[in-house]
């Protein structure tokens, strides 16, 4: 295993159900990690032995749903490819940073999607990749035929909404990096809408 392996994990946007909580306990003791986890009515704690690390994953409740919050920098390859595989099964957003002899990779993910790889290495950076944003003629023929925009408008707005109560919390509590994370997200988010509801 590499030694300098070092992945930080910033802006976490994942929601749960507690059986997808339950599902991750599962993989990360068949995965021989030692872990205990412990429940209130504010937020479920999972705490996992790496080495010498102790990692403490954090949920918040919301509802009958949970929210990972919090940042993490994770040392440990086989931790970081599980909660990686949860961002991405979750649909969830994350901003990730992976360290490596000098380099910082940051990768921007939405909905579990990377939507831009940058690479740094000293005070240099360049755009690895950017998803692109536009839609073919073909795909907008699609789209109105079918009956996903009817039902994808309604859950939309309700993101839309999440988001912006969201960026009032950042913006209240003077978080700048979450509030412009949230700003990005509202961005893709109205877009979308936009195209739906042309």
């Amino acid at each position: 295993m590499n030694k300098s392996y070092e992945v930080e994990y910033c802006n976490l946007e994942i929601r749960f159900d507690r059986r997808q909580i339950h599902n991750l306990i599962r993989d990360l003791i068949q995965a021989g990690y030692s872990l205990y986890w412990s429940e209130t009515e504010a937020q479920f704690l999972i705490s996992i032995r790496t080495g010498r690390k102790l990692v403490k994953l954090r949920f918040q409740r919301i509802r009958s749903r949970y929210k990972i919050v919090g940042d993490y920098v994770i040392k440990d390859e086989k931790l970081s490819v599980l909660l990686e595989r949860l961002i991405n099964d979750s649909r969830g957003h994350a901003v990730v940073k992976r360290i490596k002899d000098r380099q910082i990779v940051i990768e921007s993910i939405m909905f579990g999607e990377i939507i831009r790889l940058v690479e740094v290495s000293g005070m240099e950076h360049r755009i690895i990749y950017q998803k692109k944003t536009s839609i073919s003629t073909e795909e907008m023929m699609q789209a109105f035929q079918s009956k996903r925009a009817e039902e994808r408008v309604p859950v939309l707005r309700l993101e839309i909404d999440y988001e912006l109560a969201s960026l009032s919390e950042a913006l209240r509590e003077g978080r700048v990096e979450e509030a412009a994370a949230v700003k990005e997200r509202l961005a893709a988010l109205r877009t979308e809408m936009l195209q739906l509801e042309m």
